[in-house]
């Protein structure tokens, strides 16, 4: 993509299978394309995860939705999860998911590391536990129960699910240009691994969602204790989803929360740990905010901005879904092109990240740029940006079909960096950049080798 924007311009046509796109990257042409989404913003369909659906007889959650449908669900689902009010239920949880992390990895460099005592050091490839991580989060939000991920043996039935969700989404990209019905009508091996993937996913959210239905009928009759119960004991006191729609919309959350936190957690060590002038400011923040907020977590997410900024730096450089896209309800002009209402127009995330147009240095990784929301430290707001300044940040899409695990993402990876930064120090023996590979997400070629040494609390 960067490649054909340097030969092309700021915009070019492609042809992939039957797909035909047109394919933006500038923050003002992105602004004229957000004006023109309409009421019932439409993207791609993911027509595998469609045609898994149809074919197992399940409904569809808001992810693989259009129209009024789609909207009446979403505005549900947003006041769950979205809203200030959700953050303030939720945020409690995540925050405790993230210290038991950082207490069982601390406790595991004190007892194998090597060092002083307390300055114990051990390096390893934290990608596993951050895929714990982010699925203990993911269950402790969404059902409100923790599942135990942190002890020195994870379930089966976790490891099949974290197996199953990889498989996934290794499998969609090579199913989106071909005709899934067929495949599934001929038994094609490359389907069915698709299919028993999502099976898996299904049959994992189904068990907690029995066990959410029943631990709430318990409640009904002897009360929760004012405890909050999760997004989907929520959904089911409101009564205003039907219980198929609540288990189709929280096994998309389910699914599309693992891989998407815990691979920007990845670059996100690495790269504090390439800069570590970059790592002590932040760290700096972090525990004077700590301290003034008294174990608040919100408050202390709120006096350390640099976190935010660490996070949208992050996914500035290795934005997970690499593009964005909307069909226009009405012709636009983009880039003095006539863009017919009805084609589908994709923002090119990865190019938008590191070009030289939209950001200063766009090679540096730094979490300052975001200081100011509209123009950052690092930004370019001049006359090539023109009035899309607010579309140079676009991990989690825009709009009204923003993605809606958003908010619950956002925390749940502060909340990891803020303890981490205050019980460790991340360093890299090889500051070389890292190769990425694409499945339906950026991912790092093979998982980044980072040291941790405690630090005294």
């Amino acid at each position: 993509m960067e490649n054909s924007f340097r030969r092309l311009g700021p915009i070019y046509r492609e042809f992939l299978g039957s797909q035909s796109t047109v394919n933006i990257m500038l923050p003002m042409d992105t602004s004229e394309l957000f004006r023109s989404e309409g009421l019932h913003p439409r993207r791609m369909t993911l027509q595998p995860w469609a045609t898994h659906r149809e074919t197992r007889g399940h409904s569809k959650g808001v992810f693989l939705k259009n129209g009024t449908e789609w909207r009446a669900d979403r505005l549900l689902l947003n006041k769950e999860v979205m809203l200030a009010s959700a953050v303030r239920r939720f945020l409690p949880l995540l925050d405790e998911v993230a210290q038991d992390f950082c207490r069982s990895l601390r406790q595991r460099v004190e007892t194998e590391g090597v060092g002083e005592r307390g300055q114990r050091r051990m390096t390893l490839d934290p990608s596993p536990d951050l895929f714990r991580f982010a699925l203990e989060a993911s269950c402790h939000v969404l059902y409100g129960e923790r599942i135990g991920l942190f002890s020195s043996s994870p379930s089966e039935e976790s490891e099949r699910f974290i197996w199953a969700v990889e498989r996934m989404l290794a499998t969609t990209p090579p199913l989106l240009y071909l005709p899934p019905r067929l495949l599934h009508h001929l038994r094609a091996p490359l389907w069915t691994q698709h299919a028993t993937a999502w099976d898996h996913i299904f049959s994992h959210a189904e068990t907690r969602i029995q066990r959410g239905y029943q631990r709430q009928q318990a409640g009904a009759s002897g009360g929760s204790g004012g405890r909050f119960q999760g997004v989907l004991g929520q959904l089911m006191d409101a009564g205003q989803l039907s219980l198929e729609l609540i288990r189709a919309n929280i096994t998309e959350l389910m699914a599309g929360g693992v891989d998407t936190t815990a691979v920007p957690l990845q670059f996100a060590l690495f790269e504090l740990a390439r800069n570590p002038d970059v790592q002590e400011r932040v760290r700096a923040q972090v525990l004077s905010s700590w301290q003034q907020a008294s174990g608040n977590a919100q408050k202390a997410l709120q006096g350390a901005p640099l976190l935010k900024g660490t996070v949208k730096e992050t996914l500035r450089l290795y934005p997970v879904g690499i593009t964005v896209q909307r069909y226009p309800v009405r012709d636009i002009i983009l880039q003095n092109y006539h863009v017919p209402a009805g084609t589908l127009v994709q923002v090119c995330l990865y190019p938008l990240g590191r070009s030289h147009e939209v950001f200063e240095s766009p090679a540096r990784f730094e979490p300052s740029r975001w200081a100011d929301p509209e123009v950052g430290s690092g930004g370019r707001l001049g006359p090539e940006v023109g009035s899309g300044g607010g579309f140079r940040s676009l991990a989690f899409g825009f709009g009204s079909r923003q993605c809606v695990g958003r908010r619950i993402a956002e925390n749940e990876m502060q909340l990891l960096l803020l303890h981490i930064l205050r019980n460790f120090r991340l360093t890299v023996s090889s500051t070389e950049d890292l190769n990425t590979k694409y499945t339906l997400i950026l991912q790092p070629e093979s998982p980044p080798t980072i040291t941790f040494t405690t630090l005294a609390h």
